[in-house]
C-alpha cells in the first residue's frame, strides 16, 4: 500500500492509482442533486422497532403499495434477527430511485454492530423487489440517512439517560427530513 497525500494531505492527479476513473468521478459530481427524504412513521415489524424512511429521486414516488411490499420485506428479513443477535431496532429505507426501486434494512445488533439487508427491482414493480447481490451497499442519500441514524442510535440510546422505554421513545422521535445529499 502507497501513501498518495502530500504534505498538505491531498493528493496529486499525476500520482492516482490506476484504476481511479477521474472521467466517471467528474461525470457523476456533474449528475449529483439532492433528494427528498421524509420520515414514514415508526413500526411493529415481526417484533422490532422499526423507524421507516421514504427516499424520492426527481419525478419518483414511493405509493401505499410501496411502502406494504417494504414493510413485508423487512418482516421476512427481520423474523430471522434473533439467530443475528438482533436488540429488536431496526431502520427501513424506501427508496424510489432513479434507475429502480431499492428497500434497505438496518438493524442494531449485539456487540455494538449492525446487520444490513439490501433489496432491489425495476422502477414501480414492488412484487419484483429482491435481495441484492452480496457487497451491495447503501447509495449516498441512503447512506446519508444512515448516518443520521447511528448518531441518533448513540445520543438516544447508548448515551441517553433515564428508563430505556424513553430512550427509545428519544431515538424513535429523532428523525431525518429534508434533503439528503
Amino acid at each position: 500500500m502507497t501513501d498518495m497525500t502530500g504534505a498538505t494531505g491531498t493528493t496529486g492527479t499525476a500520482a492516482l492509482p490506476a484504476r481511479v476513473d477521474t472521467a466517471a468521478l467528474a461525470a457523476l459530481a456533474g449528475e449529483f442533486h439532492a433528494r427528498g427524504v421524509r420520515a414514514a412513521g415508526v413500526h411493529d415489524v415481526a417484533g422490532h422497532l422499526v423507524k421507516a424512511y421514504v427516499i424520492e429521486a426527481p419525478g419518483r414516488s414511493v405509493t401505499a403499495e410501496d411502502e406494504a411490499a417494504a414493510l413485508d420485506l423487512a418482516g421476512a428479513h427481520l423474523a430471522g434477527g434473533r439467530a443475528r443477535g438482533t436488540l429488536g431496532l431496526a431502520v427501513l429505507l424506501m427508496h424510489a430511485g432513479g434507475d429502480g426501486d431499492y428497500v434497505i434494512v438496518h438493524s442494531w445488533i449485539e456487540g455494538y454492530m449492525s446487520d444490513l439487508a439490501v433489496f432491489l427491482g425495476p422502477a414501480g414493480r414492488p412484487a419484483e423487489l429482491r435481495p441484492g447481490r452480496t457487497g451491495l451497499a447503501p447509495c449516498v442519500w441512503e447512506a446519508d440517512v444512515l448516518a443520521h441514524e447511528r448518531t441518533a442510535f448513540a445520543r438516544s440510546v447508548l448515551d441517553g439517560s433515564g428508563p430505556m422505554p424513553e430512550r427509545l421513545a428519544a431515538w424513535a422521535a429523532d428523525v431525518f427530513e429534508g434533503d439528503a445529499r
